[in-house]
């Protein structure tokens, strides 16, 4: 009266695979390339019900933090009606849907923070194939 039992894959294995489905795939990031970010938002409508949407933010990463890790950042930044705004993105927000790359500029900094002192002139745009 001995059952056999199906070996089945270990627990870890099992959550590494749900795991890899739910993350988006993030491209190779660098500072000067102008991203647009879908993010979802859950707003509360008067009635009180939950409603969820996908909004984008568009603007140049003007820095990247903590590489591939945990942790990773990047910062994305736009000029919106003359006001410069900032968004701190995480690589791993659970929220962040995917990630598109519009254009790449030719930088020579890792970090782009003149480029919020008011720098007057273009940076040179590189071809992505």
């Amino acid at each position: 009266m001995s059952e056999e039992k199906k070996p089945s894959a270990p627990k870890s294995e099992e959550k590494k695979e749900a795991k890899a489905k739910d993350t988006p795939v993030i491209p190779e990031l660098k500072p000067g390339m102008t991203v647009r970010v879908y993010q979802r938002i859950k707003e509360l409508n008067i009635k009180g019900e939950e409603k969820e949407r996908t909004q984008y933010f568009e603007g140049m990463i003007i820095a990247k933090k903590h590489g591939k890790e945990t942790g990773g950042t990047i910062t994305v930044r736009k000029i919106s009606n003359g006001v410069g705004v900032e968004k701190i993105f995480p690589l791993n927000l659970p929220t962040i849907e995917k990630i598109e790359i519009k254009k790449q500029a030719k930088v020579r900094r890792a970090k782009l923070y003149f480029l919020k002192r008011g720098y007057k002139k273009r940076l040179k745009e590189k071809v992505i194939a």
